[in-house]
C-alpha cells in the first residue's frame, strides 16, 4: 500500500490545496461563489488565474464563466483525484502531459463533459 495514495497524506495535501484555492478564488472571485456537490465554484475570475476554461484546485474550481452542470460534473471528478494524489496531483498532472485527449486525468474526468471533444 503506497502511503501517499488514497491516504491521510494525499487527504491532507486536498486540504492545503483547497485552502491554497479559497485563497485565490475568494479575493479575485466578482461572480458568485457556490458550492456544488462539495465543489467549491468561484466564478468571475479574470483570465490569468487559471488555465483553459477553468483549474480545480483540491476542491475549489477556478472560472470565469464556465460553469455548466457537464463541466462542473468533470471537475468534481478532479476533486476525487486530488483527495487521491494530494499535493503530487500537479506533478502528476503535468507528466500526464498538456493534451488533454492524452491526459489520463482529463480522460478519467471525462472529456466531452469537459468540453475537449463534441
Amino acid at each position: 500500500m503506497n502511503p501517499f495514495v488514497d491516504s491521510v497524506v494525499s487527504r491532507a495535501g486536498w486540504l492545503f490545496a483547497t485552502a491554497v484555492g479559497l485563497a485565490v478564488g475568494l479575493p479575485l472571485s466578482t461572480g458568485p461563489v457556490r458550492v456544488v456537490d462539495g465543489l467549491i465554484v468561484c466564478s468571475g475570475l479574470p483570465r490569468w488565474a487559471f488555465r483553459r476554461g477553468g483549474t480545480c484546485v483540491g476542491s475549489v474550481y477556478l472560472t470565469r464563466d464556465n460553469d455548466g452542470d457537464r463541466v462542473l460534473r468533470h471537475e468534481r471528478v478532479h476533486v476525487t483525484q486530488w483527495r487521491r494524489y494530494g499535493l503530487a496531483m500537479p506533478l502528476l498532472y503535468a507528466m500526464a502531459g498538456r493534451d488533454p485527449l492524452r491526459n489520463r486525468f482529463e480522460v478519467e474526468a471525462g472529456l466531452e463533459d469537459g468540453g475537449y471533444v463534441r
